[in-house]
């Protein structure tokens, strides 16, 4: 005699809903947030006046450029937006050892309205000393 085995009721839809994957999403998206915001805060760490131009149109930038703010204000050179300036003789070794690497930064050079063009151009001036050539100059645009 042969059995039959299948069920006599019918099978009833499931009303819960298993959040455990958003859950794990919405602690994804906290983490990201969290790594991130710190690195777009990092920008804004030296407050450096910079001079007002028209507007023009802007380059894309390669996804993989690396990028090295330099500033200028009456204090002294600031390198990677810290707030400690740094000397003359500092900054050529850090210069230095970026124009040592495989694949030097560009340099973002961002001098303050208020600073005389001497200081300016001695930034420059150990830029190309250093052999790096691809450099940048941040500005304010005018509204």
């Amino acid at each position: 005699m042969a059995r039959n085995f299948r069920r006599h009721r019918t099978s009833h839809p499931i009303a819960d809903l298993n959040v455990t994957n958003l859950i794990d999403l919405g602690f994804m998206l906290l983490i990201i947030f969290m790594v991130a915001t710190p690195l777009i805060q990092q920008e804004q760490t030296v407050p450096v006046n910079l001079p007002t131009v028209a507007k023009a149109p802007q380059v894309k930038n390669d996804k993989e450029e690396r990028f090295v703010a330099i500033g200028v204000d009456a204090r002294g050179f600031y390198v990677d937006n810290r707030a400690v300036p740094v000397t003359l003789s500092q900054l050529r070794s850090r210069l230095s050892g970026y124009a040592a690497e495989a694949k030097p930064p560009v340099i973002r050079i961002r001098g303050d309205a208020s600073v005389p063009y001497q200081k300016v151009a001695e930034l420059f001036t150990e830029v190309q000393k250093a052999g790096l050539t691809r450099f940048t100059i941040d500005a304010q645009t005018e509204p």
